[in-house]
């Protein structure tokens, strides 16, 4: 992948960790259905949902409202970026064309409750863009840990991994 590539997938939060042993996978999905699990697992697959839809529609205002302040994002190939690092490069994105899409790969997610704090959402999605007039396609795992602030959900950190 060539290094705009790279710099193009340090956006893409969801950029995240690890397929977890299949019983785990199990006991999540069996308890996405009941109480208070499955609520949050709900609300964090609603909230993936609606940062992909603001990142897909390039509405960066709308991305800006979607992290906090303090953010950290972790990249395998990119390293460590912050807030501000990461607005500037979401608008950067935003004013190409290259026609980026995001898929979550289906089963993949998994949302644990982070206790005093938030939720831990870990999965695997599909990012593809036009490249010199080809598709260019890659699954990578990622893990956004969501913070509750003020009644709301916000990603404070973010670990993008397997480019």
């Amino acid at each position: 992948m060539i290094k705009s590539n790279r710099i193009l997938f340090l956006l893409l939060p969801g950029y995240f960790l690890l397929a977890a042993c299949s019983g785990t996978k199990n006991a999540i999905a069996a308890k996405k259905h009941s109480g208070d699990a499955g609520e949050l697992y709900n609300t964090i697959a609603n909230m993936d949902s609606v940062l992909f839809n603001a990142f897909k529609s390039r509405d960066v205002e709308k991305l800006k409202t979607l992290f906090t302040e303090d953010l950290e994002f972790y990249h395998d190939l990119s390293g460590l970026t912050n807030y501000t690092q990461n607005m500037e490069a979401f608008k950067s994105t935003a004013e190409k064309n290259n026609d980026l899409k995001r898929e979550l790969i289906p089963g993949s997610l998994e949302v644990y409750p982070v206790k005093d704090f938030g939720a831990m959402q870990i999965g695997e999605h599909r990012f593809c863009h036009t490249e010199n007039g080809k598709p260019d396609c890659g699954t990578f795992k990622f893990v956004h840990i969501w913070k509750k602030v003020n009644g709301g959900w916000k990603i404070s950190r973010v670990v993008s991994y397997g480019h």
